[in-house]
């Protein structure tokens, strides 16, 4: 408990400096990069969203993309070919059907809830399993795309308001 709430602190502590000035620039935000640090538990190891972006223009099947936020924020928009994981319901999945070996990156608005669907992963023996670092945020603020159902989009789904400010490209959606 008390561990949560540490981060907690320190995530609000972040975000009480990126008022201050600092600002979701592109890959480069030094307020953005202590809030990480601030809410990873460092459990799984972290992808950056260009080594990723290169992979899959390689060879999109080389990995298995699991989108952990809600059904209204993966609706809005999503990475391409990723798989959608309810978080509200991930500890009860056993992800039976993909072998251990598989390559997995998990993502989630900025890589907190990945992250603890990674650790899942993990204790559940998958072997090869990355969280995309800065989660779809960082994605879509380094001018990389996303989709929904019709296709590209610019649209992407904040979380909540507290968390909008982090996002600086892409129309926000709230659903």
């Amino acid at each position: 408990m008390k561990a949560s709430i540490k981060r907690f602190a320190g995530a609000v502590w972040a975000l009480l400096l990126s008022a201050c000035g600092s600002n979701a620039q592109s890959g480069d935000n030094p307020a953005y990069d202590q809030l990480l640090r601030t809410l990873y538990r460092n459990t799984v190891p972290v992808i950056w969203p260009a080594a990723l972006a290169q992979q899959l223009r390689v060879n999109p099947d080389s990995v298995l993309l699991l989108d952990t936020r809600t059904p209204a924020e993966y609706a809005v928009s999503h990475l391409r070919g990723a798989r959608f994981v309810d978080f509200d319901h991930y500890e009860k999945a056993t992800f039976a059907s993909v072998p251990r070996t598989r390559r997995v990156v998990v993502y989630c608005s900025v890589g907190y809830r990945s992250e603890k669907v990674g650790e899942r992963l993990k204790a559940l023996g998958f072997t090869r399993v990355q969280n995309l670092y800065g989660g779809i945020f960082q994605w879509v603020n380094q001018g990389l795309p996303v989709y929904n159902a019709q296709g590209p989009t610019q649209n992407i789904h904040p979380y909540s308001a507290l968390w909008g400010p982090w996002l600086s490209r892409g129309n926000k959606v709230y659903q």
